[in-house]
């Protein structure tokens, strides 16, 4: 486990490999670097690797929305200024990116952000936003934000994280999206639960489920040179939506 200091921020990440092209692992919502626990010593076979923790994720720091002025903070801006920031200040060099989910859209926002830092990107059932405020029918846009509103601001959402935040529902959340289940050990779900219950994950949490705006893959796709991998099992993102791209 590494640190780097990112505006006054402590900053997780790992690394592996001596030589090859460099590339940077970017998780996905909920998540963190442990999940590419597997991934990591194959590819460091040829390629100096790096795993970050996205900044309110895993063991990097989780500074409080609310502390922040009313600008959001928790955006996929932010996590793009931050992963061009660690090729520049860690990895000292051009990179491909492979992207895990909301990680995809991370990625792709840090392309756009500064196209001279990423050598292409790889995204792995990227997160297609349904959520997305843009999504959804006109006359359903006010009860989405009263409800956004109702996580954010009032002791329901802390609730509903407690409720999530279990060894129990981590188990049962990772067997809805794992098609070989036999892969949801118990040291996974530690990987996934541990960081949650880290001070300030709740506020993290909250923040970003009730984050319905932003930019769309489909608005940052065509301006990356992309590899679109898709597991056919996806039971949330399903792959008749993935072939679109």
């Amino acid at each position: 486990m590494s640190k780097w200091n990112w505006k006054g921020y402590s900053i997780r990440y790992q690394c592996a490999g001596n030589s090859g092209p460099a590339l940077v692992l970017v998780h996905g919502f909920g998540a963190n670097s442990d999940h590419w626990r597997k991934n990591i010593p194959v590819l460091a076979e040829s390629h100096r690797v790096f795993a970050i923790d996205l900044i309110g994720y895993g063991y990097s720091d989780k500074p409080n929305p609310r502390e922040l002025g009313d600008t959001p903070f928790y955006t996929f801006e932010t996590w793009g200024a931050q992963l061009n920031d660690f090729c520049t200040d860690v990895v000292k060099d051009k990179a491909f990116f492979i992207c895990n989910s909301i990680g995809g859209l991370v990625g792709l926002q840090a392309a756009v952000a500064d196209p001279c830092i990423c050598k292409g990107i790889m995204v792995i059932n990227i997160s297609l936003r349904m959520l997305h405020i843009t999504k959804q029918p006109w006359y359903g846009r006010p009860l989405i934000r009263s409800f956004q509103n109702l996580l954010r601001n009032t002791p329901v959402g802390k609730f509903f994280f407690q409720t999530v935040a279990t060894k129990e529902s981590v188990r049962n959340i990772l067997c809805q999206c794992y098609h070989d289940t036999s892969q949801v050990t118990e040291e996974l779900v530690d990987a996934i639960l541990r960081p949650g219950l880290e001070p300030g994950a709740v506020d993290v949490f909250l923040e970003f489920i009730c984050y319905s705006e932003g930019p769309l893959p489909e608005e940052l796709l065509p301006q990356c040179p992309v590899v679109v991998v898709w597991g056919d099992k996806d039971p949330w993102e399903p792959i008749e939506l993935g072939r679109a791209y």
